[in-house]
């Protein structure tokens, strides 16, 4: 149940913030309405760009819509099911898979970073009491609060900086001195920020900069009686894959490594986590062709499938794709197609990239991590050595992939998927073939290793990789890294 402390006059500056009017009827029917108000305001907004006036029609089109997707609940129980009298439950809380709508015109554009605006916005006026830019000359106070894209940011001179920041009404010059000035520089164009500062006309000189953030301690977990094995970038089929380590991987996972605390751990996994790149491909990269022991699609995933087949059934492996992966390139990637993720056991849930899982209470946000190279390449502290360090940018700025236009392609679907709308209690990305975890404000971050030596490619572009590395979680209690290279 929604229970609601708001009245006509919040309503009607939430749409104010953002630029429109609204008519009276259109204010009672989001008052009248079960859901949540925010929510409401966020998704009219995102549709009716331009508009001079929200209409009661409008508000109604879209309250019937939010009520419907509210009533079939997105999240679908996958499998629930008592092994040894325990219950195993999985949920989808979100994923593209099936939901991809997007044509890649101006009109999908639009919608699509409206959407990062209103989402992104939506978590930094909790804390940001933000006025439209376009009234930043009008405001008569020392200090004022804005919320906006950043455009650009300018360097000029060792102690100042310039960032161009913009919302629905208009644009504003924002300058950065000193430590403000050294967060400006790591900015990212087209991600969402809060501002707070000292009006000069229509520009701002910062005191601050807000950034979405997680809550500090996150959503801290009582402890489980089962453990999660993060595993990612396997790559069957090259032929540099370990097969010796993924052996002792697979017989550690079956409880026959011969170690007794390591097969007690065993034991305790219940779930496989596999964040992409679950094969090599074919022509992802150039001359890719000498470095594959099984040259053909198909047959790369005919032998991934028997690889997942050897472990053991009571153990469910979610596993989504990455970019060596036979689907779309651009990001939100849907799961395998059925000609591949049907030659899999029963015990495999195929899921998108990303995909946000909630599995018995423990919800799990997993993205291979393309952008990890668009933030490591960007931010000159960051090293792919630590990848972890990379993915806590990410969860600052709330969003899986803030720079567009770089090395990650983004499909402009109408709701951005790669926002990190809601808190997870694990991020566990892939991609860069170095492992690191940490822990930022109470979530867990895993960047899982390979199961791949160097390949000529990766010496070329000086990428050395950390094989065989697996992070093993017990929610609430223990983080293990096991390493099953030599």
């Amino acid at each position: 149940m929604v229970i609601k402390n708001i009245d006509t006059k919040t309503v009607v500056a939430k749409f104010a913030l953002n630029g429109y009017n609204v008519h009276p009827e259109a204010v009672r029917l989001i008052l009248s309405s079960s859901l949540d108000v925010d929510t409401v305001v966020g998704e009219i907004c995102r549709r009716c760009n331009g508009a001079f006036i929200i209409t009661p029609e409008e508000v109604s089109q879209v309250i019937r819509e939010l009520g419907k997707k509210k009533r079939e609940v997105r999240e679908h129980s996958v499998d629930k099911r008592t092994v040894d009298g325990r219950k195993d439950e999985i949920k989808i809380l979100k994923d593209v898979t099936g939901k991809s709508a997007c044509r890649g015109t101006i009109e999908d554009f639009v919608a699509h970073f409206n959407s990062r605006f209103e989402k992104i916005s939506s978590i930094l006026r909790n804390r940001v009491k933000a006025i439209p830019i376009s009234s930043l000359s009008k405001i008569k106070a020392e200090t004022v609060e804005i919320v906006g894209f950043v455009n650009s940011v300018r360097e000029l001179n060792e102690n100042r900086a310039m960032i161009e920041i913009e919302d629905r009404t208009g644009r504003a010059r924002v300058y950065a001195e000193g430590k403000v000035k050294e967060q400006a520089m790591e900015l990212f164009g087209d991600e969402v920020i809060g501002i707070t500062g000292r009006p000069a006309g229509r520009s701002i000189i910062a005191e601050r900069i807000v950034f979405p953030e997680v809550p500090m301690n996150g959503n801290g977990k009582s402890r489980k009686n089962f453990s999660v094995v993060f595993i990612s970038d396997i790559h069957f089929g090259s032929n540099t894959f370990l097969h010796d380590s993924w052996d002792k991987f697979v017989s550690w996972v079956n409880c026959e490594s011969g170690n007794r605390k390591l097969d007690d751990i065993a034991e305790s996994v219940r779930y496989i986590f596999v964040a992409g790149d679950v094969v090599d491909g074919i022509g992802v990269y150039p001359d890719q062709d000498k470095e594959l022991e099984i040259d053909d699609i198909n047959r790369q995933y005919e032998f991934a499938a028997e690889q997942f087949d050897r472990i053991r059934k009571e153990v469910k492996i979610i596993i989504s794709p990455g970019n060596h992966d036979a689907v779309r390139q651009a990001e939100p990637q849907p799961a395998l197609p059925k000609e591949f993720s049907d030659l899999f056991s029963n015990n495999a849930i195929h899921v998108g990239n990303p995909s946000y899982i909630d599995v018995e209470g423990v919800k799990v946000l997993m993205y291979h991590g393309r952008s990890l190279d668009d933030i490591i390449s960007k931010v000159s502290r960051l090293r792919y050595e630590k990848p972890q360090n990379a993915m806590i940018e990410l969860l600052k700025r709330r969003h899986l992939a803030p720079l567009y236009g770089e090395r990650s392609p983004i499909a402009p679907e109408k709701d951005d998927y790669l926002v990190i709308d809601d808190v997870p209690d694990v991020v566990h990305s892939g991609h860069v073939h170095t492992y690191g975890t940490a822990f930022y404000r109470g979530v867990l971050l895993v960047n899982s290793s390979t199961w791949q030596s160097q390949t000529e490619f990766q010496k070329k572009v000086n990428l050395n990789p950390m094989p065989g590395y697996v992070a093993v979680y017990q929610p609430g209690g223990n983080l293990f890294r096991l390493k099953f290279y030599s």
